[in-house]
């Protein structure tokens, strides 16, 4: 079986467990990861996580340096099913939006972009200014996937672990990769109104 490939962008944002849930998700799936960890993404794992930037990294099939230019996700021509932001801080949002590319991830963004690729954003800031908002609105109309972190709470997460589960299920949803690690809902109600949902 060909083998696809998705790009994993983690930054300083809070919630860098998103990031690494999705990327141990796919282990052992035909999907190749490809990760990029930021320099504040680093030191945001280490204070949230009992995860090294090492161990992320072994965790993804491939794993490039923030400086890293000439990595096979800064062109065109490596084909992808997209690039998820997991989590996404303002400021990248904001070089994104601008168009920078002044390390890898802004890069790849702009390159997910250009080839009109898949590209989601776990965004997460609160509350948010008109700054956020605006740059927010800009990749949206672009075709870029908006995607906060909310947790759910029809289907009664028993711990933090769960809600993770379900954010990251739900992210690569959009990816048209459907692992079912958490229950769905069914959109119906049972006998003690209760959310009808499906393992």
């Amino acid at each position: 079986m060909e083998r696809r490939h998705l790009i994993v962008a983690i930054t300083g944002a809070t919630g860098t467990i998103f990031g690494v849930r999705i990327l141990q998700l796919l282990q052992g799936t035909d999907v190749d990861t490809h990760v990029v960890v930021s320099r504040w993404g680093a030191r945001t794992l280490a204070e949230e996580t009992e995860y090294t930037v090492e161990q992320v990294q072994a965790m993804a099939t491939h794993a490039y340096a923030i400086g890293d230019q000439g990595a096979a996700i800064s062109s065109g021509s490596f084909v992808t099913l997209g690039m998820v932001v997991a989590p996404c801080t303002m400021t990248t949002l904001a070089s994104i939006a601008h168009g920078s590319g002044d390390n890898l991830i802004h890069r790849a963004a702009d390159v997910t972009l250009k080839e009109r690729r898949k590209l989601v954003l776990l965004v997460r800031e609160s509350p948010l200014n008109d700054i956020h908002l605006e740059n927010m609105l800009k990749l949206s109309r672009m075709g870029v996937v908006i995607f906060p972190p909310v947790p759910a709470f029809y289907n009664h997460p028993q711990s933090l672990d769960e809600m993770v589960n379900h954010v990251a299920m739900r992210t690569l949803d959009q990816f048209d990769l459907h692992l079912d690690v958490m229950r769905r809902w069914e959109g119906s109600m049972n006998a003690q109104g209760r959310p009808r949902v499906t393992n």
